[in-house]
């Protein structure tokens, strides 16, 4: 027998085969494995309703909510621009750097590990230029909730964020800064630490300023990708509006250097300067001196907030013989041609009345009476004039009116009753040469505007409106005004002042190549009705050019020293320097009866 053979029979005899018999299956069992199965598949059903009908809103709520970015607005206000777009108030995003020294831990640390101050005050120290010693102490021996530093820019909240130290937190905030500096700080005004206006535009178009914003939610799939649906409306909407001004900051800086430098020369207490486009009222210049940083308005006296030229009062002198010559022209009473007797001194109702140097100057024609200033030529002139129609006609003018403009905080002159400057005949006369009655430097420059455009009155204003993204207003368009005057009234007067700069007290503002005109005035100081011995006010009023007028110059300071402080020596210097550079920056050609002259230098 072959050996395999044998193998196989020892093999079989060891393990016999076996042969089970098959055996049906109760049929209590199949029917509670039958019964299990279902209950399993009725509850499985049971779950997937609870799930995705009786659950899914709130299951849907909860996934949105992982999936949803939400971004909170921190409050941001839009930007002031100047007339060329230079940015004059901007908001830039500041942080708050806040510790919590009991969750202080580095990358790569045990979680368990809390990191000691000193050693956060370490990696910090370089990062916020503040000594390490200085860090431990302010950190102390607080837990949590310790403001470090404030105010750090975005690259710097960046470089802090990259340190990966837990512990640290970085609060967004939105700061106000004002690049030009105290330039515009009379205007502008400024926010206080709690970002509330105090002053200014600021204050006055805060609604305006105010920047829409909204919660931004964005959903995202997994991958980060955003997701189409479920946008909030104008999700994607950004405002990027801007205030923008009428105001030049170039020139603004010539007039603020100028006329620091005059108050400061003559030791005066305030000055102002001002431009505006006598077509349509727009003020290229508004400046006045001592001013403030509102970058730190914390270190000034709030007296500094107020703007003279807009909210304080003055009597302005002969700087308006120009416009009580130009209502008895308009009312006939005094002729182009005219002359009146300068006798240097009179007696109205009892009260003497003289000239500034108690001289005479004889019969002179009205051109004249503007070139030496005389008191008594006024007089004479303005007293062929009504009592009640020339108190009707400064009424008229709005002497007595809030101007009509969109400068914060300006006020209405004052004006005696009708019934006392009728009754009582130094007020008119006292008027005729600007005293007795008071008025803001604005009013002056909208009433000298008045002259130059032809006799409309128009509203002086700083501001353009808001625009969008990168683009600029156009200047505004001639604004009609009411016409108070007839132009032929209106070109007589001008060309009587150009005789002041050109033989005049004015002379100091001609330009070579220019037609000026102009009038000084050095004015009695009074307070609560008293004349301030010694108290002067000197100032000086421009047109340019006088063949085709489109500014008005005003210069006004506040009680200069000296006993040569006069219009034609404190005020006449500043608005010179600002006619030369209005020249050049506003490209205004010479004037065509003399154009063989070099034009002035800016």
């Amino acid at each position: 027998m072959p050996a395999s053979r044998a193998r196989r029979s020892r093999s079989s005899r060891r393990w016999p085969h076996r042969v089970i018999a098959l055996e049906s299956v109760p049929a209590n069992r199949m029917r509670w494995v039958f019964a299990i199965l279902c209950f399993g598949l009725i509850g499985l059903v049971g779950r997937m309703v609870w799930l995705q009908v009786l659950q899914a809103p709130d299951l849907e709520a909860r996934a949105r909510s992982l999936q949803t970015q939400r971004t909170q607005p921190i409050g941001t206000r839009r930007s002031i621009v100047d007339r060329n777009g230079r940015l004059v108030a901007l908001d830039e995003k500041r942080f708050r750097l806040w510790a919590h020294p009991r969750y202080f831990n580095f990358p790569g640390d045990d979680p368990e590990l809390i990191r000691k101050p000193s050693d956060v005050a370490s990696k910090l120290s370089g990062l916020l230029s503040i000594p390490i010693a200085e860090l431990i102490q302010r950190l102390g021996d607080r837990d949590s909730g310790v403001k470090i530093a404030e105010g750090l820019d975005i690259e710097s909240a960046n470089e802090i964020r990259s340190l990966g130290i837990s512990g640290l937190d970085l609060e967004a905030y939105p700061q106000r800064l004002y690049p030009q500096g105290s330039l515009f700080a009379n205007v502008v005004g400024f926010l206080n630490m709690d970002r509330v206006p105090q002053a200014g535009l600021e204050q006055s178009r805060h609604e305006d300023l105010q920047r829409h914003e909204q919660v931004r939610s964005l959903r995202r799939g997994a991958d980060g990708t955003p997701l189409p649906d479920d946008l909030d409306p104008g999700m994607f909407y950004g405002d990027d509006l801007r205030l923008q001004l009428t105001l030049d900051a170039r020139l603004q800086e010539l007039a603020e250097k100028s006329l620091a430098t005059a108050v400061k020369k003559w030791k005066a207490k305030k000055g102002v300067a001002i431009v505006m486009d006598v077509s349509n009222g727009e003020l290229l210049v508004l400046t006045s001196t001592p001013s403030y940083d509102p970058n730190k308005y914390w270190d000034f006296s709030p007296s500094r907030f107020r703007e003279w030229s807009v909210q304080d009062l003055y009597e302005p002198g002969s700087t308006f013989k120009p416009i009580n010559l130009a209502l008895a022209l308009q009312e006939g009473v005094i002729q182009p041609k005219g002359m009146v007797n300068d006798t240097g001194s009179l007696k109205i109702g009892g009260w003497p009345i003289s000239n500034h140097d108690r001289k005479g100057n004889g019969v002179i024609d009205y051109a004249t009476v503007l070139q030496v200033s005389s008191n008594i030529g006024m007089v004479k002139a303005m007293r062929n004039l009504k009592p009640s129609l020339y108190w009707d006609w400064l009424r008229r003018l709005g002497v007595d009116s809030r101007p009509d403009t969109d400068l914060p905080g300006a006020v209405a002159g004052q004006l005696k009753t009708k019934e006392q400057f009728v009754s009582q005949p130094i007020e008119p006369a006292t008027a005729a040469f600007g005293q007795g009655f008071s008025l803001t430097p604005l009013k002056l420059a909208q009433l000298h505007a008045l002259i130059a455009n032809g006799g409309r009155l128009v509203s002086p204003h700083i501001t353009r409106g808001l625009r969008a993204g990168e683009s600029l207003a156009p200047p505004s368009a001639a604004r009609s005004g009411q016409q108070l005057l007839r132009p032929e009234v209106a070109r007589v007067v001008r060309e009587w002042m150009e005789s002041v700069v050109e033989k005049g007290s004015g002379k100091g503002a001609k330009t070579p190549g220019y037609r000026i005109g102009g009038k000084t005035g050095t004015a009695q100081k009074a307070m609560n009705g008293i004349y301030i011995p010694g108290a002067k006010i000197c100032s000086f009023v421009a047109h340019l050019p006088v063949d085709n007028p489109r500014y008005v110059v005003v210069v006004v300071v506040d009680e200069p020293q000296g006993a040569n402080a006069y219009g034609s020596t404190v005020a006449v210097p500043v608005a010179k320097e600002i006619i030369d550079g209005l020249l050049v920056l506003e490209k205004i050609p010479p004037s065509n009866n003399q154009t063989n002259s070099q034009p002035a230098k800016g």
